[in-house]
């Protein structure tokens, strides 16, 4: 068997080559570490939760709307870190970069990397670069890792029957805006990535309620994260699709190519399970937050162990964890 796409793309096909990546015996520093599979590890020193985690950016275009390599770069770890409950501290960032690469672009990825750090309250603090031969690579490659400090660690495998289900806002906004402008539909500025620092979010959540567990739904959506979330919790969960916040423009184009706005990437998204009775606090809380304006709660945890959709024409249906993200190369 040989790597494919598939295999980098999230859902269940990633799931095949993670058993070979991390098949390693020295992966717990004591902690919560690379067996657990959630966004980061949790590592004690002393009294405090440090929270590690790193991420690797191959997106194509590097430029689209609403974003670019840069701040995905910086954005997927500090959102990492965020729905661990770290709040992020310091990042490094390695560079692997294509001879030939226009230096113009290069600062305008800086710029947009150093804007995406001041809004989550980071900083870049190391890094390195390669430059490699033209056609070794496909333009840049950019690798970030952080740290963290939790006060409270969260996971992703805490849902407690009963919880209800919030996502912080619309689904599917940053794999259908790569996708369409990768291949040139136009749909002017109605479809743009939701790329964003997610922590300002966090922790106005945690400061308004008992959240059980979170998740970013990047590689495979919401549909991933709500299966893995599920499956590590041992329990089922109910999802109103009534309830579900996607953009129209979204919905039109995911239907236009046949592609469930549900299995898309999402760049500054959160998906947590909520104490039943603090849930309208958490929810009033998020919607105070220029991110958290289209909050909703979509859904409950059960008992069982599968992801049921109640759908608009009073049917049901599962929601199936992806084989792999429909749309490659978006982060």
């Amino acid at each position: 068997m040989k790597v494919n796409l598939a295999h980098g793309a999230g859902g269940e096909t990633m799931g095949e080559l993670l058993r070979t990546l991390t098949n390693v015996k020295n992966r717990n520093a004591g902690g919560i570490g690379l067996e657990s599979l959630d966004d980061g590890a949790v590592i004690p020193v002393g009294d405090k939760n440090v929270v590690f985690t790193t991420d690797s950016h191959v997106v194509r275009p590097i430029f689209f709307p609403g974003g670019d390599i840069g701040r995905i770069a910086i954005c997927g770890t500090v959102n990492d870190l965020a729905v661990m409950g770290g709040r992020p501290l310091a990042l490094s960032c390695g560079m692997i970069i294509e001879e030939g690469f226009e230096i113009i672009d290069l600062e305008r990825i800086v710029r947009s990397m150093d804007e995406a750090l001041t809004e989550s309250g980071a900083h870049l603090v190391t890094g390195d670069t390669k430059v490699v031969e033209r056609g070794a690579l496909d333009k840049i490659a950019i690798n970030t890792a952080g740290i963290g400090i939790a006060e409270k660690v969260v996971r992703d495998n805490g849902f407690r029957p009963g919880d209800r289900i919030i996502v912080t806002g619309t689904l599917g906004d940053h794999g259908l805006a790569v996708l369409t402008h990768r291949e040139g539909f136009e749909f002017g500025e109605q479809i743009r990535s939701d790329v964003a620092p997610v922590w300002g979010l966090v922790e106005l959540a945690l400061a308004a309620g008992d959240v059980h567990a979170m998740k970013d739904p990047t590689r495979g959506g919401f549909a991933h994260a709500i299966n893995d979330m599920a499956r590590k919790s041992r329990t089922g969960v109910i999802i109103e699709e009534d309830a579900l916040p996607v953009r129209r423009s979204v919905r039109s184009a995911s239907e236009m190519l046949g592609i469930d706005p549900l299995e898309v990437a999402n760049e500054g998204k959160i998906v947590m399970a909520v104490a039943p009775g603090d849930a309208e606090s958490v929810l009033s809380a998020l919607r105070t937050h220029k991110y958290g304006k289209e909050a909703a709660i979509v859904g409950k945890v059960v008992e069982g162990n599968r992801v049921i959709m109640r759908t608009r024409i009073g049917g049901e249906r599962f929601i199936e964890p992806p084989l792999g993200d429909p749309v490659p190369r978006v982060c």
